[in-house]
Protein backbone atom coordinates (compact mmCIF):
# COMPACT_ATOMS: atom_id res chain seq x y z
CA UNK A 1 0.00 0.00 0.00
CA UNK A 2 1.28 3.49 -0.83
CA UNK A 3 2.44 5.67 2.10
CA UNK A 4 0.00 8.43 3.00
CA UNK A 5 0.65 12.12 3.67
CA UNK A 6 -1.61 14.66 5.33
CA UNK A 7 -0.67 18.34 4.87
CA UNK A 8 -2.05 20.66 7.56
CA UNK A 9 -2.74 24.12 6.12
CA UNK A 10 -4.94 27.19 6.28
CA UNK A 11 -7.75 27.31 3.71
CA UNK A 12 -6.13 30.43 2.21
CA UNK A 13 -3.03 28.31 1.45
CA UNK A 14 -4.92 25.60 -0.42
CA UNK A 15 -3.30 26.44 -3.76
CA UNK A 16 0.17 26.01 -2.23
CA UNK A 17 -0.84 22.77 -0.51
CA UNK A 18 -2.30 21.42 -3.78
CA UNK A 19 0.92 22.24 -5.68
CA UNK A 20 3.01 20.44 -3.04
CA UNK A 21 0.65 17.45 -3.14
CA UNK A 22 0.83 17.25 -6.94
CA UNK A 23 4.63 17.39 -6.90
CA UNK A 24 4.89 14.63 -4.30
CA UNK A 25 2.34 12.37 -5.98
CA UNK A 26 3.93 12.56 -9.41
CA UNK A 27 7.48 12.11 -8.12
CA UNK A 28 7.02 9.31 -5.61
CA UNK A 29 4.53 6.60 -4.71
CA UNK A 30 2.39 8.36 -2.08
CA UNK A 31 -1.23 9.32 -1.50
CA UNK A 32 -1.90 12.83 -0.22
CA UNK A 33 -5.01 13.58 1.88
CA UNK A 34 -5.32 17.12 0.60
CA UNK A 35 -8.94 17.93 1.49
CA UNK A 36 -8.66 16.39 4.95
CA UNK A 37 -5.72 18.66 5.85
CA UNK A 38 -7.47 22.04 5.64
CA UNK A 39 -7.98 23.80 8.97
CA UNK A 40 -11.58 24.06 10.15
CA UNK A 41 -12.91 27.30 11.63
CA UNK A 42 -11.43 27.96 15.09
CA UNK A 43 -8.90 25.12 14.64
CA UNK A 44 -5.12 25.66 14.88
CA UNK A 45 -2.22 23.70 13.39
CA UNK A 46 -1.56 21.75 16.60
CA UNK A 47 -5.12 20.44 16.67
CA UNK A 48 -5.07 19.58 12.97
CA UNK A 49 -1.69 17.83 13.35
CA UNK A 50 -3.25 15.54 15.95
CA UNK A 51 -6.02 14.63 13.50
CA UNK A 52 -3.50 14.15 10.69
CA UNK A 53 -1.60 11.41 12.52
CA UNK A 54 -3.88 8.88 10.85
CA UNK A 55 -1.47 9.34 7.90
CA UNK A 56 2.07 7.95 7.71
CA UNK A 57 3.58 11.42 7.26
CA UNK A 58 2.29 14.75 8.57
CA UNK A 59 3.31 18.02 6.89
CA UNK A 60 2.61 21.23 8.77
CA UNK A 61 2.46 24.23 6.43
CA UNK A 62 3.46 27.44 8.20
CA UNK A 63 2.37 30.75 6.70
CA UNK A 64 1.07 34.13 7.79
CA UNK A 65 -2.39 32.62 7.31
CA UNK A 66 -1.86 29.60 9.56
CA UNK A 67 0.72 30.61 12.19
CA UNK A 68 -0.84 32.04 15.37
CA UNK A 69 0.78 35.11 16.91
CA UNK A 70 1.75 34.65 19.62
CA UNK A 71 1.99 30.86 19.80
CA UNK A 72 3.51 29.73 23.10
CA UNK A 73 5.51 26.51 23.08
CA UNK A 74 3.17 24.96 25.61
CA UNK A 75 0.39 25.10 22.99
CA UNK A 76 2.21 23.18 20.25
CA UNK A 77 5.05 21.09 21.77
CA UNK A 78 2.97 18.03 22.64
CA UNK A 79 1.12 17.92 19.30
CA UNK A 80 4.10 18.68 17.04
CA UNK A 81 7.02 17.08 18.89
CA UNK A 82 6.34 14.70 21.77
CA UNK A 83 3.23 12.83 20.57
CA UNK A 84 4.47 12.14 16.99
CA UNK A 85 7.73 10.82 18.46
CA UNK A 86 5.88 8.54 20.85
CA UNK A 87 3.62 7.20 18.09
CA UNK A 88 6.37 6.86 15.46
CA UNK A 89 4.70 9.28 13.05
CA UNK A 90 7.01 11.27 10.78
CA UNK A 91 6.27 14.99 10.87
CA UNK A 92 7.85 17.74 8.76
CA UNK A 93 7.43 21.50 8.74
CA UNK A 94 7.09 23.66 5.63
CA UNK A 95 7.63 27.41 5.52
CA UNK A 96 5.43 28.82 2.75
CA UNK A 97 6.20 32.57 3.01
CA UNK A 98 8.11 35.06 5.19
CA UNK A 99 6.48 33.93 8.45
CA UNK A 100 8.64 32.98 11.46
CA UNK A 101 7.89 29.44 12.70
CA UNK A 102 9.56 28.01 15.83
CA UNK A 103 13.20 27.26 14.99
CA UNK A 104 13.32 24.10 17.10
CA UNK A 105 10.90 22.26 14.77
CA UNK A 106 12.90 20.01 12.42
CA UNK A 107 13.09 19.15 9.61
CA UNK A 108 12.01 22.40 8.02
CA UNK A 109 11.64 23.05 4.31
CA UNK A 110 11.74 26.46 2.65
CA UNK A 111 9.04 26.49 -0.03
CA UNK A 112 8.38 30.19 -0.45
CA UNK A 113 7.49 30.61 -4.11
CA UNK A 114 7.43 26.81 -4.52
CA UNK A 115 11.06 26.76 -5.65
CA UNK A 116 12.22 23.42 -7.10
CA UNK A 117 15.20 22.93 -4.73
CA UNK A 118 12.90 23.08 -1.70
CA UNK A 119 10.31 20.81 -3.30
CA UNK A 120 12.98 18.25 -4.16
CA UNK A 121 14.41 18.41 -0.65
CA UNK A 122 10.92 17.75 0.75
CA UNK A 123 10.30 14.89 -1.68
CA UNK A 124 13.58 13.22 -0.74
CA UNK A 125 12.76 13.53 2.95
CA UNK A 126 9.35 11.95 2.32
CA UNK A 127 11.02 9.08 0.44
CA UNK A 128 13.47 8.77 3.35
CA UNK A 129 16.03 6.73 1.46
CA UNK A 130 18.58 7.00 -1.35
CA UNK A 131 19.09 4.79 -4.36
CA UNK A 132 21.20 1.66 -3.98
CA UNK A 133 23.25 2.28 -7.10
CA UNK A 134 25.97 4.95 -6.96
CA UNK A 135 27.80 5.55 -10.24
CA UNK A 136 31.58 5.42 -10.20
CA UNK A 137 33.43 8.71 -9.85
CA UNK A 138 35.59 10.44 -12.41
CA UNK A 139 33.23 10.22 -15.36
CA UNK A 140 34.64 13.10 -17.33
CA UNK A 141 33.87 16.77 -16.80
CA UNK A 142 30.84 17.65 -14.66
CA UNK A 143 27.74 18.33 -16.71
CA UNK A 144 26.38 21.84 -16.95
CA UNK A 145 23.87 22.80 -14.29
CA UNK A 146 21.32 23.70 -16.96
CA UNK A 147 21.54 20.23 -18.53
CA UNK A 148 21.12 18.51 -15.18
CA UNK A 149 18.26 20.79 -14.17
CA UNK A 150 16.39 20.10 -17.41
CA UNK A 151 16.82 16.37 -16.93
CA UNK A 152 15.74 16.68 -13.30
CA UNK A 153 12.49 18.34 -14.32
CA UNK A 154 11.92 15.81 -17.11
CA UNK A 155 12.56 12.50 -15.34
CA UNK A 156 13.40 13.01 -11.63
CA UNK A 157 10.55 15.27 -10.56
CA UNK A 158 8.09 13.04 -12.41
CA UNK A 159 8.21 9.77 -14.37
CA UNK A 160 9.35 10.19 -17.96
CA UNK A 161 11.92 9.35 -20.62
CA UNK A 162 14.83 11.41 -21.95
CA UNK A 163 17.76 10.97 -24.31
CA UNK A 164 21.21 12.55 -23.98
CA UNK A 165 24.12 12.54 -26.39
CA UNK A 166 26.78 11.12 -24.08
CA UNK A 167 27.08 8.59 -21.28
CA UNK A 168 29.07 11.02 -19.09
CA UNK A 169 26.02 13.27 -18.73
CA UNK A 170 23.82 10.26 -17.90
CA UNK A 171 26.13 9.12 -15.09
CA UNK A 172 26.49 12.68 -13.78
CA UNK A 173 22.70 12.91 -13.63
CA UNK A 174 22.46 9.57 -11.81
CA UNK A 175 24.98 10.76 -9.23
CA UNK A 176 23.20 14.09 -8.67
CA UNK A 177 19.64 12.70 -8.51
CA UNK A 178 20.10 9.22 -7.03
CA UNK A 179 17.99 10.11 -3.97
CA UNK A 180 14.96 10.67 -6.21
CA UNK A 181 14.76 6.97 -7.14
CA UNK A 182 14.31 3.66 -5.37
CA UNK A 183 16.95 2.07 -7.59
CA UNK A 184 19.14 3.11 -10.50
CA UNK A 185 19.61 0.28 -13.00
CA UNK A 186 22.36 0.70 -15.60
CA UNK A 187 22.57 -1.41 -18.76
CA UNK A 188 25.48 -1.29 -21.22
CA UNK A 189 23.52 -1.94 -24.42
CA UNK A 190 26.14 -1.99 -27.18
CA UNK A 191 25.06 -4.37 -29.92
CA UNK A 192 23.41 -6.80 -27.50
CA UNK A 193 19.99 -8.26 -28.18
CA UNK A 194 16.84 -7.37 -26.29
CA UNK A 195 16.74 -10.90 -24.83
CA UNK A 196 20.26 -10.47 -23.41
CA UNK A 197 19.46 -7.03 -21.98
CA UNK A 198 16.24 -8.31 -20.41
CA UNK A 199 18.23 -11.15 -18.83
CA UNK A 200 20.82 -8.73 -17.43
CA UNK A 201 18.09 -6.48 -16.04
CA UNK A 202 16.29 -9.41 -14.40
CA UNK A 203 19.59 -10.48 -12.85
CA UNK A 204 20.09 -6.99 -11.35
CA UNK A 205 16.56 -7.11 -9.93
CA UNK A 206 16.93 -10.64 -8.57
CA UNK A 207 14.16 -11.95 -10.81
CA UNK A 208 14.20 -15.41 -12.40
CA UNK A 209 12.46 -15.16 -15.77
CA UNK A 210 11.93 -18.52 -17.45
CA UNK A 211 9.38 -17.50 -20.07
CA UNK A 212 9.90 -16.43 -23.66
CA UNK A 213 11.02 -12.91 -24.48
CA UNK A 214 7.50 -11.48 -24.74
CA UNK A 215 6.49 -12.91 -21.36
CA UNK A 216 9.74 -11.75 -19.76
CA UNK A 217 9.30 -8.20 -21.03
CA UNK A 218 5.76 -8.21 -19.70
CA UNK A 219 6.92 -9.28 -16.24
CA UNK A 220 9.71 -6.71 -16.24
CA UNK A 221 7.28 -4.01 -17.34
CA UNK A 222 4.84 -4.87 -14.56
CA UNK A 223 7.61 -4.98 -11.96
CA UNK A 224 9.46 -1.81 -12.98
CA UNK A 225 6.49 0.39 -13.88
CA UNK A 226 5.12 -0.04 -10.36
CA UNK A 227 8.36 1.28 -8.80
CA UNK A 228 10.26 4.54 -8.87
CA UNK A 229 13.27 3.26 -10.81
CA UNK A 230 15.65 5.05 -13.12
CA UNK A 231 16.49 2.82 -16.09
CA UNK A 232 19.77 4.08 -17.50
CA UNK A 233 20.58 2.68 -20.93
CA UNK A 234 24.01 3.73 -22.18
CA UNK A 235 26.15 2.87 -25.20
CA UNK A 236 22.88 2.60 -27.12
CA UNK A 237 23.25 1.83 -30.82
CA UNK A 238 19.58 1.21 -31.59
CA UNK A 239 16.72 2.49 -29.43
CA UNK A 240 15.64 -0.33 -27.09
CA UNK A 241 12.01 0.75 -26.93
CA UNK A 242 11.03 -2.55 -25.28
CA UNK A 243 12.94 -1.43 -22.15
CA UNK A 244 11.02 1.84 -21.71
CA UNK A 245 8.45 0.64 -19.19
CA UNK A 246 6.54 3.80 -18.23
CA UNK A 247 4.41 3.93 -15.10
CA UNK A 248 6.45 5.21 -12.13
CA UNK A 249 9.70 4.23 -13.89
CA UNK A 250 11.88 6.82 -15.66
CA UNK A 251 14.27 6.00 -18.52
CA UNK A 252 17.46 7.82 -19.52
CA UNK A 253 19.00 6.75 -22.83
CA UNK A 254 22.55 7.75 -23.73
CA UNK A 255 24.49 7.27 -26.92
CA UNK A 256 28.12 6.28 -26.61
CA UNK A 257 30.06 4.23 -24.07
CA UNK A 258 31.13 5.48 -20.66
CA UNK A 259 34.89 5.33 -21.05
CA UNK A 260 35.67 5.54 -17.33
CA UNK A 261 33.25 2.80 -16.28
CA UNK A 262 35.04 -0.53 -15.69
CA UNK A 263 33.98 -3.15 -18.25
CA UNK A 264 31.53 -5.75 -17.05
CA UNK A 265 32.99 -9.17 -16.27
CA UNK A 266 32.91 -11.46 -19.28
CA UNK A 267 31.09 -14.59 -18.15
CA UNK A 268 30.53 -17.64 -20.39
CA UNK A 269 27.03 -16.54 -21.44
CA UNK A 270 28.18 -13.06 -22.42
CA UNK A 271 31.17 -14.54 -24.27
CA UNK A 272 28.93 -16.88 -26.23
CA UNK A 273 26.45 -14.12 -27.07
CA UNK A 274 29.28 -11.88 -28.26
CA UNK A 275 30.85 -14.65 -30.33
CA UNK A 276 27.62 -15.41 -32.21
CA UNK A 277 26.93 -11.74 -32.95
CA UNK A 278 30.49 -11.18 -34.23
CA UNK A 279 31.03 -14.19 -36.48
CA UNK A 280 33.73 -14.00 -39.12
CA UNK A 281 35.66 -16.35 -41.34
CA UNK A 282 38.41 -16.83 -38.77
CA UNK A 283 36.04 -18.17 -36.12
CA UNK A 284 37.18 -21.54 -34.78
CA UNK A 285 34.17 -23.87 -34.98
CA UNK A 286 35.09 -26.25 -32.12
CA UNK A 287 35.77 -23.26 -29.85
CA UNK A 288 32.44 -21.71 -30.86
CA UNK A 289 30.67 -24.96 -29.97
CA UNK A 290 32.46 -24.99 -26.61
CA UNK A 291 31.28 -21.44 -25.91
CA UNK A 292 27.73 -22.32 -26.92
CA UNK A 293 27.61 -25.22 -24.48
CA UNK A 294 29.08 -23.14 -21.65
CA UNK A 295 26.68 -20.27 -22.32
CA UNK A 296 23.74 -22.67 -22.45
CA UNK A 297 24.71 -24.19 -19.12
CA UNK A 298 24.96 -20.83 -17.39
CA UNK A 299 21.74 -19.47 -18.88
CA UNK A 300 19.85 -22.62 -17.94
CA UNK A 301 21.22 -22.59 -14.37
CA UNK A 302 20.13 -18.96 -13.96
CA UNK A 303 16.69 -19.53 -15.47
CA UNK A 304 17.43 -17.26 -18.45
CA UNK A 305 15.55 -19.49 -20.86
CA UNK A 306 14.80 -16.86 -23.50
CA UNK A 307 18.56 -16.44 -23.89
CA UNK A 308 18.98 -20.21 -24.08
CA UNK A 309 16.50 -20.24 -26.93
CA UNK A 310 18.17 -17.36 -28.77
CA UNK A 311 21.63 -18.90 -28.38
CA UNK A 312 20.48 -22.32 -29.57
CA UNK A 313 18.82 -20.80 -32.64
CA UNK A 314 22.09 -19.07 -33.52
CA UNK A 315 24.12 -22.23 -32.90
CA UNK A 316 21.75 -24.34 -34.98
CA UNK A 317 21.90 -21.89 -37.89
CA UNK A 318 25.71 -21.86 -37.95
CA UNK A 319 25.84 -25.65 -37.59
CA UNK A 320 23.66 -25.98 -40.69
CA UNK A 321 26.04 -23.72 -42.64
CA UNK A 322 28.97 -25.85 -41.42
CA UNK A 323 27.07 -29.10 -42.28
CA UNK A 324 27.67 -30.36 -38.73
CA UNK A 325 24.71 -32.73 -38.34
CA UNK A 326 25.68 -33.73 -34.80
CA UNK A 327 25.54 -30.14 -33.58
CA UNK A 328 22.37 -29.51 -35.58
CA UNK A 329 20.79 -32.41 -33.71
CA UNK A 330 22.15 -31.28 -30.31
CA UNK A 331 20.97 -27.68 -30.67
CA UNK A 332 17.58 -28.74 -32.09
CA UNK A 333 16.97 -31.00 -29.09
CA UNK A 334 17.65 -28.04 -26.79
CA UNK A 335 15.21 -25.93 -28.79
CA UNK A 336 12.68 -28.73 -28.52
CA UNK A 337 12.66 -28.93 -24.72
CA UNK A 338 12.50 -25.13 -24.42
CA UNK A 339 9.47 -24.87 -26.71
CA UNK A 340 7.77 -27.72 -24.88
CA UNK A 341 8.41 -26.06 -21.51
CA UNK A 342 6.72 -22.92 -22.85
CA UNK A 343 3.73 -24.89 -24.07
CA UNK A 344 4.42 -24.06 -27.72
CA UNK A 345 3.68 -27.60 -28.87
CA UNK A 346 3.12 -26.91 -32.57
CA UNK A 347 6.49 -25.18 -32.89
CA UNK A 348 8.09 -28.01 -30.93
CA UNK A 349 6.62 -30.60 -33.33
CA UNK A 350 7.91 -28.61 -36.29
CA UNK A 351 11.42 -28.45 -34.82
CA UNK A 352 11.38 -32.18 -34.02
CA UNK A 353 10.19 -33.08 -37.52
CA UNK A 354 12.93 -31.03 -39.12
CA UNK A 355 15.54 -32.39 -36.69
CA UNK A 356 14.61 -35.97 -37.48
CA UNK A 357 14.45 -35.32 -41.24
CA UNK A 358 17.91 -33.74 -41.32
CA UNK A 359 19.73 -35.70 -38.64
CA UNK A 360 18.20 -39.17 -38.21
CA UNK A 361 18.82 -40.63 -41.66
CA UNK A 362 15.19 -41.64 -41.99
CA UNK A 363 12.18 -40.50 -43.93
CA UNK A 364 9.61 -38.60 -41.85
CA UNK A 365 5.94 -38.79 -42.70
CA UNK A 366 4.18 -35.41 -42.83
CA UNK A 367 1.97 -34.66 -39.86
Amino acid sequence: MSPTICPCYAPADREIAAAIAAFLEQGTDVRVFLEEGALSPNQDLAQKAREARMADVVLVLFSRNSLPAPWPRSQWEDALVREPAEEGVRIGFVKCDDCTPPQVLKPQFELSGLALPGLRQLKRWVRHRGAAYTPAGGLGSPAGATDLEELGVAIADRPGAATVSGAALAFEFARAYREDFDEILALDCGDRTVAALAGDLASQLGLRLEGDLEDNLGRLRDFCSARRFLMMLYNVLDPARELIFGGHCSTLTAEGAAADVPPLPSDPLRQAQHAFTHLDSSTDWPELCHLARQGLRQARDQGRIAECYELMLQWNTVAEVCSDRAVMDESARELLWILESWGRTEEARSVDYRRAAECDDQMMLPF
